[in-house]
Order: structure tokens, then sequence, then C-alpha cells
């Protein structure tokens, strides 16, 4: 999940409401680890009336992230493609 709110916001600040709707996450959940996040220091937050609104604050994230979902893709498709499932199959 956490990797999924740092991907929703790689194209700029995003409030809950949004960040629930991207992630398919219960609000709960969600505001539980965009606290995570900004306590760590990768997730800035500013507050607008009502709204709080959040963003990477730590551009190494985005590296970060490639590196991780990159590696992801590549496990996911070895284990698709030994089951028969992956392309040319």
């Amino acid at each position: 999940m956490r990797l999924r709110l740092l991907r929703a916001l790689f194209d700029g600040e995003k409030n809950v409401t949004t960040l629930v709707g991207l992630t398919a996450g219960t609000q709960a959940n969600i505001s539980r680890h965009l606290q995570t996040l900004t306590t760590a220091g990768l997730l800035g937050r500013r507050k607008e009336g009502l709204e709080v609104f959040y963003s990477i604050a730590d551009s190494s994230i985005f590296k970060l992230c490639e590196l991780v979902c990159g590696s992801l893709e590549k496990q996911l498709t070895k284990q698709a493609g030994a089951f028969g499932t992956g392309p040319g199959r």
C-alpha cells in the first residue's frame, strides 16, 4: 500500500480522498500509511482548510520506486512464465 501511495503521488500532490480512490484502500488505512511515510520524511504534508494534501518530499523516492517496482515486475513476469501464462504461451 505504501508503494501504491508513493506511486500515486509521482505526478504531484493529492488530498486523502483522491489517494483513497486511486489506491482502493480505506480512508483509515490510507491515513495511517500516510502518517508513517510523513513521519519518515518521505512525504510532505500541507493543510488547506479542512483538506490535507500530501506530496513526495524526498526526490530519491522516484529512483527507489523505480528499482522496487522494476524488481517486482520481473518477479511477477517470471512467475507468470512458470505457470504458462506469460507472453508467447
